[in-house]
C-alpha cells in the first residue's frame, strides 16, 4: 500500500490581512521566538519573515502625505454616461397623459377601471 505524506494532502490556506498583520506585529515585537510563533499560529517561519518584511516596507506609506491619488476622470466617459442617464430618464418617465389627477403615475395596465372583488 502506498503511503501519502499528510503534509501533501493539506489544502493551501489563504490568510486574511488582519491575521497577517497580527502575526507580523508579534514577530516584530520580538517578545517570543520564531518557533513559538510557528507553534501558535501554524505558519511556516519563512512566511512569517515575509509578512514581517512586508510590514516594515509598507509602514512608511501610512505616514506619507497625499498617498491617495484622486481618480482620473475621463471627460468623454462622463459625457457619454450623462447622455445615457438622460435617455434612461426619458424612457422611464411616462407621458403626461398617463398621470392621474394627483400627479401620480397611472400605468397603462392599471388605467382600466376594475370592479372591486366581493368575496364569498
Amino acid at each position: 500500500m502506498i503511503q501519502i505524506n499528510p503534509a501533501a494532502q493539506r489544502k493551501r490556506r489563504n490568510h486574511d490581512v488582519g491575521f497577517k498583520a497580527r502575526v507580523a506585529l508579534e514577530a516584530l515585537k520580538g517578545e517570543r521566538t520564531g518557533s513559538e510563533l510557528v507553534a501558535e499560529y501554524g505558519v511556516h517561519p519563512t512566511i512569517i519573515h515575509q509578512w514581517k518584511k512586508e510590514l516594515l516596507d509598507g509602514a512608511a506609506d501610512i505616514f506619507e502625505r497625499g498617498s491617495r491619488t484622486p481618480a482620473e476622470v475621463d471627460e468623454e466617459t462622463v459625457r457619454s454616461l450623462h447622455a445615457k442617464i438622460g435617455e434612461l430618464a426619458v424612457a422611464n418617465d411616462p407621458p403626461q397623459g398617463l398621470r392621474g389627477p394627483t400627479g401620480a403615475t397611472v400605468f397603462a395596465s392599471m388605467s382600466r377601471k376594475l370592479k372591486p372583488w366581493i368575496g364569498k
